[in-house]
């Protein structure tokens, strides 16, 4: 009785033809140049203009919530200066250590929390992110000609849970999209 090898039916010319059309394209030269431009693009945006930022902790709930991903826009001040209620990101310490917070004050302003109401330079400010009770009590506090007031959407916490305040434009590093 003869041994028989079990071999593997060759593919057909035309299955090799249809997998290199889908995996390199016809052209295989202008794909590889394709690619290319893709990889140093996204190498690009991501390097100098998106900063991916992962959310940790719940002082920013309910408008970001913990653990979600969202990417700051490191151009975004490039031309313009950072607006009242914008969400940024502050270098905090380091690299990698970044604040997601809100802005309520702007250069040159008082910033005070009386019985849990935002007081600007005296008047109350209007916030329609702001949900939950909130019981602050924060004596006033004067920003400088380069500073920003910034604190979380969840005040709901005691404020001695929270990182808030004052910070100079140098640390804002960009606007968070979305």
């Amino acid at each position: 009785m003869p041994e028989t090898l079990a071999q593997s039916p060759r593919p057909s010319r035309r299955w090799l033809e249809i997998l290199k059309i889908f995996v390199v394209g016809r052209r295989p030269r202008r794909t590889l140049v394709r690619a290319a431009v893709l990889a140093v693009t996204c190498y690009l945006v991501f390097t100098f203009v998106l900063l991916p930022v992962r959310v940790t902790g719940v002082s920013m709930e309910p408008t970001y919530h913990d653990h979600s991903i969202n990417f700051s826009n490191r151009l975004a001040y490039l031309f313009r200066e950072p607006r009242r209620g914008d969400v940024v990101t502050i270098r905090y310490a380091g690299i990698h250590d970044m604040l997601m917070k809100r802005i309520i004050g702007l250069p040159g302003e008082t910033v005070s929390f009386v019985h849990g109401r935002v007081l600007i330079n005296g008047a109350p400010l209007e916030e329609p992110y702001e949900n939950g009770p909130c019981h602050w009590n924060i004596p006033a506090v004067k920003l400088d000609a380069t500073e920003y007031f910034v604190v979380g959407d969840n005040r709901s916490m005691r404020w001695q849970d929270h990182v808030f305040g004052k910070t100079n434009r140098a640390r804002i590093v960009g606007k968070i999209l979305l």
